[in-house]
């Protein structure tokens, strides 16, 4: 690790969502003095070697490296599942590009986690709810995800039975707030969030 970087791993970033309560794409929306994407691009690139990109190839093509979903429409299990099967590395980090309040410590904290177990997939789960669009993923995860893809099933928790689960205590005894798992969804959300900033 250099810099807090560790080369074998990818991050990809999922900025697929329709943003349909948002009514606009949330990627571009300014937060401070940086759109979404671009603070998670940041965080993405503070932590890991290579960064994807998933989504429409056509809009994120000049931030770097996308990938499109294989099976469209099938929301955050689609994008893991492409981001899966185009990564080059085992340890993989997901990133929803609506995260705004995480932060890198605690992207280290989970990548040291996701490595230091066999567990197809590494999760945090805050108030009994799972985390899956800022977890840590083996890239064999892939099949399961293909697997129920095939099947017509889009839930992603139904594939973390074996899961390796950050529990909230634990990561708040660690110092890490729940309050950084907070997604923006809405244009009051937004509001509130740069209010907040």
């Amino acid at each position: 690790m250099r810099d807090g970087k560790v080369q074998d791993i990818t991050a990809f970033i999922l900025a697929g969502g329709k943003s349909s309560r948002m009514g606009t794409d949330k990627a571009f929306l300014a937060l401070g003095s940086s759109t979404l994407l671009e603070r998670s691009m940041a965080l993405a690139h503070a932590v890991a070697g290579e960064v994807l990109i998933v989504g429409n190839q056509k809009k994120f093509s000049r931030f770097g490296r996308v990938v499109e979903d294989v099976f469209r429409g099938r929301g955050p299990l689609g994008g893991i599942h492409a981001a899966l099967k185009a990564s080059r590395t085992e340890l993989n980090l997901a990133l929803a590009v609506d995260l705004p309040f995480l932060q890198v410590d605690f992207l280290q904290y989970l990548i040291l986690q996701g490595r230091a177990t066999t567990a197809l997939a590494t999760v945090p789960r805050i108030a009994g709810g799972w985390q899956p669009l800022c977890a840590m993923y083996r890239r064999e995860f892939a099949i399961d995800a293909e697997n129920a893809l095939h099947q017509g099933r889009n839930k992603i928790d139904l594939l973390f039975t074996g899961a390796k689960v950050l529990e909230e205590n634990e990561l708040t005894g660690l110092g890490f707030k729940p309050e950084m798992f907070g997604n923006l969804n809405t244009p009051e959300e937004m509001e509130r969030a740069r209010k907040s900033k």
